[in-house]
């Protein structure tokens, strides 16, 4: 499965793109799948800038899994340690994947993708 796309905004940053090809290689291959078959699906860079803030155009999550799935990371994330990025890109990820809803019983949307993040084998690191 060819990942270039969600790569792309990486290109000058290549421990961060790195570490999303790793996620992205990991994860079931039905979620691989949901995720390049649906083209509201992206991968996209923060571009956070101290005094002016960052500013990104999507249109919000809708109902039924309407409107964007894109995930945005920060930079830093190439700074953290290599386990704490894979399940903050892997959290993002789930969310994405769950069109930031439950899972299972699980309501709560940031206990629903820490939850999936765990099962794909991305659990939150002790710090």
């Amino acid at each position: 499965m060819s990942f270039a796309a969600y790569l792309a905004p990486f290109s000058d940053h290549p421990v961060l793109k790195k570490r999303v090809l790793h996620v992205l290689e990991c994860l079931p291959e039905e979620v691989q799948r949901d995720f390049v078959d649906d083209h509201r699906f992206r991968v996209t860079l923060d571009n956070f800038q101290p005094e002016h803030g960052w500013s990104f155009l999507m249109p919000a999550p809708g109902v039924g899994g309407q409107g964007s799935r894109c995930v945005v990371l920060r930079v830093k994330l190439a700074n953290a340690s290599e386990p704490f990025a894979w399940y903050v890109i892997a959290h993002e990820f789930a969310h994405a994947y769950l069109r930031n809803g439950g899972w299972g019983e699980i309501t709560d949307i940031e206990e629903a993708a820490d939850a999936l993040a765990a099962a794909w084998g991305f659990t939150r690191p002790r710090i």
